[in-house]
């Protein structure tokens, strides 16, 4: 029941209508028993400042940011958490003292379920992360807190990645960092451990794209795991290419899970988020039972 007593949270982003966040969340919120309301809120990327600005006349509590947003969003913000900052991407904004802080929880849902179930030493491996927008950096800065000996992203626009590159200059994580060129894609998928998919393609409905052809997948060691952060389909081309060859795969519904956690628990003031309740939602809307 919305009255008008009931305090807004919401996702932003453009196209916004296949997010599931506002199942798990409200699944939360209902178990909760709060009077929140977590909504879709398509914003075209030219209305970004506009709709911000609205957010905060309505009394908007706090929001998710998904793609394109989350770079756009930065000079928006009145602060930045130091995460976000190094990262270079916001994910999540609250409402502070009458301001927006922006803060990035996709680090805490990417390397969740990596730490969970496949406790191991990382400093002896290779990553290799496709794709160099808000999500790559997140698993970049994920990436590193893990160990990983070396870290390769992969682009097809040499001038955005070189501008990727930069970006981490003053940070330690430039040490482990290299930038490739899509063409080298198939040696590189011959020395990971960790193949990871942060470009939309496969995403729904263009369900039968994949980043990665069978061909080239074919080199991807049987042992490597493959994470494609998109969660619909389940499991996405690319994970199923990447089943084919053996190796271990993760969709991107835990770390959908796991961000949507420490996105509440900032919103929400409070640590007993019911994480069970979301996971399972989520996959009641996926028809995984």
């Amino acid at each position: 029941m919305i009255t008008g007593k009931t305090k807004l949270l919401g996702v932003i982003g453009y196209p916004v209508g296949h997010s599931l966040s506002p199942v798990m969340h409200n699944a939360a919120i209902a178990h909760l028993g709060l009077d929140y309301a977590y909504l879709p809120l398509p914003i075209d990327p030219q209305d970004l400042e506009v709709a911000i600005a609205g957010l905060a006349a309505v009394g908007t509590v706090g929001f998710s940011v998904t793609i394109p947003h989350k770079q756009a969003i930065m000079p928006l913000m009145a602060e930045i958490t130091p995460l976000a900052q190094a990262i270079g991407a916001v994910n999540t904004v609250s409402r502070k003292d009458n301001k927006w802080v922006g803060t990035n929880t996709d680090i805490i849902g990417f390397i969740d379920p990596l730490q969970t179930t496949y406790q191991q030493d990382w400093s002896q491996k290779v990553a290799v992360i496709l794709g160099n927008g808000g999500a790559a950096r997140a698993v970049v800065a994920g990436c590193h807190q893990l160990g990983f000996a070396k870290i390769h992203v992969v682009g097809r626009n040499f001038d955005k990645l070189r501008e990727f590159q930069q970006s981490w200059a003053n940070s330690p994580i430039a040490e482990n960092l290299q930038v490739h060129s899509w063409d080298k894609l198939t040696q590189l998928i011959s020395q990971a451990s960790l193949l990871v998919n942060t470009t939309p393609m496969g995403m729904y409905p263009k369900v039968d794209d994949s980043p990665v052809s069978i061909d080239e997948m074919a080199n991807l060691p049987t042992d490597a795991i493959a994470y494609d952060l998109i969660y619909i389909p389940q499991p996405t081309k690319f994970l199923q290419y990447a089943q084919q060859q053996g190796a271990i795969i993760i969709d991107g519904l835990e770390m959908l899970v796991q961000q949507g956690v420490a996105a509440l628990k900032i919103w929400l003031q409070r640590d007993d988020i019911p994480v069970d309740i979301m996971r399972q939602a989520l996959k009641k809307q996926l028809g995984l039972g």
